[in-house]
């Protein structure tokens, strides 16, 4: 059969429909070697990653065989169906993470900006003025670490997952707002400003 260029996508889609285009996961389909210092133990359905920084357990997701050879841990489908190979890159990325953070910490940084907007961490609470009438006493959640430095909050854990679900947590206190960028923000966060009222009818004379 020939495909004319216009047709190429209608026709991929086409024989996926059918099944007769093997899709693999691009992710999945790659082995994860585990490094040393890190361990790998299989039961009917987990997976435990344990490490010096840390361990975790994770669920076997639904259609996936994990096996362990030569020091690598390699995912395979059992089944063809579309939940089956979104599982085999979840399960796969998820593993990823868990090795790399029994090894080492996940991090993600917040700037806060704003005259008098501070921080600090005492007693496991992160404690945050953010211009409201009262001090915002946030507790630190179990295996995080939070570092104040100056107006930069750093924060680590073995968990990405829990790292970022914290960094999110800790950014809705004070959301940067689009005029002077006062607030909390990722550091590698660009906020777009917008122009005030003055600065726009100025502008328009």
């Amino acid at each position: 059969m020939v495909i004319r260029p216009g047709r190429k996508r209608l026709a991929a889609n086409y024989y996926l429909k059918c099944g007769n285009i093997s899709k693999m996961s691009k992710i999945g389909k790659n082995p994860i070697e585990i490094p040393a210092g890190i361990t790998a133990t299989l039961t009917e359905n987990e997976l435990k990653i344990k490490g010096p920084n840390g361990e975790a357990t994770l669920p076997i997701l639904k259609g996936l065989s994990v096996k362990l050879e030569e020091g690598k841990l390699i995912f395979s489908p059992e089944d063809k169906t579309k939940q089956t190979r979104s599982n085999w890159g979840t399960m796969r990325a998820l593993t990823a993470n868990a090795v790399k953070g029994a090894a080492q910490d996940f991090g993600r940084e917040l700037i806060i900006e704003g005259v008098g907007y501070r921080a600090e961490v005492s007693d496991k609470v992160l404690i945050l003025s953010l211009g409201y009438s009262h001090k915002i006493n946030f507790p630190i959640p179990a295996g995080i670490k939070i570092l104040v430095e100056k107006n930069t909050i750093k924060i680590a854990g073995a968990d990405k997952e829990r790292v970022g679900e914290t960094a999110a947590k800790i950014r809705r206190f004070r959301k940067p707002e689009p005029y002077k960028g006062k607030g909390v923000r990722y550091s590698d966060e660009v906020v777009r400003r917008k122009a005030g009222k003055k600065a726009a009818g100025a502008g328009g004379k």
